[in-house]
């Protein structure tokens, strides 16, 4: 059975631009499209009571109205949607445990409201199995296209490059895994992105050193892309070392990105809502989508 791209919905202007963005990822997939909707469910006893109803009336109409945007501007993708009365962060970890990835709505980082842009969403992407991709508000279908040649938008121009973080001192299979088949679905060229850091310079030897450190770097991350791209050998690949500092270099190489694909390590138990500091810096700071991917 194929698994899903799931998408929460809170009716926010984010949660509908990720339902959009799920939507053409469930057709480059050829998955099917579930949407989601949490609210607190009613206690058996008050189940009767009108003014106790509107929480899943409101779901109800959220995925309504979704849905019939969907089907009319995706006509092609199977859709199917569901209330779940559970609170929001423990509701998409289940629905995201069932899917291919999960797709949430993401606020920059001096955002306020909406149950996907603080704790709800930091939750999630902490503690699901899937990869989740955030999308923000104003991200639009020509977005993940390079601007034609009078620099407008334009949905027949080729996906923008697919960009990836990775740490050569850990393993990042399924990091890479889901950039490559992104780049792929896509026909999208992909950077790979190696950052390493040295203490800053301090006598002239230390140019030795760093240079010694940075032609090593270059040589790891040659070694554990070349697998990825002998089984991906159409995809047109280019490799970055630098020293610095990960998450802002990210941002920076991220800068007409399409896609920026992050790990997570997965701790098994692990209470809170942890993330990892590059993983919650870019989700907070970087413009295009970002798929953070739980490794071990």
């Amino acid at each position: 059975m194929l698994r899903p791209v799931v998408v929460g919905l809170d009716g926010s202007r984010e949660s509908l631009a990720a339902a959009d963005w799920a939507a053409r990822e469930a057709l480059r997939r050829g998955l099917p499209l579930r949407l989601v909707h949490a609210y607190e469910g009613l206690p058996s006893d008050a189940s009767d009571l009108p003014e106790l109803q509107a929480p899943r009336y409101w779901a109800g109409r959220i995925l309504r109205a979704a849905l019939d945007r969907l089907n009319e501007q995706y006509p092609q993708v199977r859709l199917s949607s569901e209330q779940i009365a559970r609170p929001a962060a423990e509701a998409l970890v289940r629905a995201g445990a069932q899917a291919e990835l999960l797709v949430l709505g993401s606020r920059a980082f001096s955002g306020f409201g909406g149950f996907m842009a603080g704790s709800v969403a930091l939750a999630t992407v902490a503690h699901v199995s899937r990869p989740v991709v955030l999308v923000r508000a104003d991200q639009a279908s020509e977005d993940e296209h390079v601007p034609d040649p009078a620099g407008r938008p334009s949905r027949r121009e080729p996906y923008r490059e697919v960009v990836v973080g990775v740490d050569t001192g850990h393993p990042c299979e399924e990091v890479l895994r889901f950039a490559f088949e992104s780049a792929a679905l896509r026909v999208a060229p992909l950077l790979v992105v190696h950052l390493w850091q040295q203490p800053r310079l301090s006598r002239p030897a230390d140019e030795e050193a760093n240079a010694a450190a940075q032609a090593v770097a270059e040589q790891e991350l040659a070694a554990m892309v070349r697998p990825w791209r002998e089984k991906f050998p159409a995809i047109e690949v280019r490799e970055l070392v630098e020293n610095g500092r990960p998450a802002q270099e990210l941002l920076h190489a991220t800068t007409e990105a399409g896609l920026l694909v992050v790990g997570r390590r997965a701790r098994a138990g692990r209470l809170g809502t942890h993330t990892g500091p590059v993983a919650h810096a870019v989700m907070h700071h970087v413009h295009c989508p970002v798929a953070i991917v739980p490794h071990t």
